[in-house]
């Protein structure tokens, strides 16, 4: 129980910082576009291989 009242907190407290600081979430924002894209492009390249 101590462990995810701990984790709780820890989320709680980077949702706090994401909604004061633009610039954070705007870069997290972009990792998570990049990373969808990233996905996206490699399952398109294994579609191309296979027979």
């Amino acid at each position: 129980m101590r462990t995810k009242h701990m984790m709780l907190s820890a989320l709680g407290a980077g949702a706090a910082y994401l909604l004061r600081n633009k610039q954070a979430r705007q870069k997290l924002m972009n990792q998570f576009q990049n990373l969808t894209s990233s996905s996206s492009s490699s399952n398109s390249k294994q579609d191309t291989h296979t027979p």
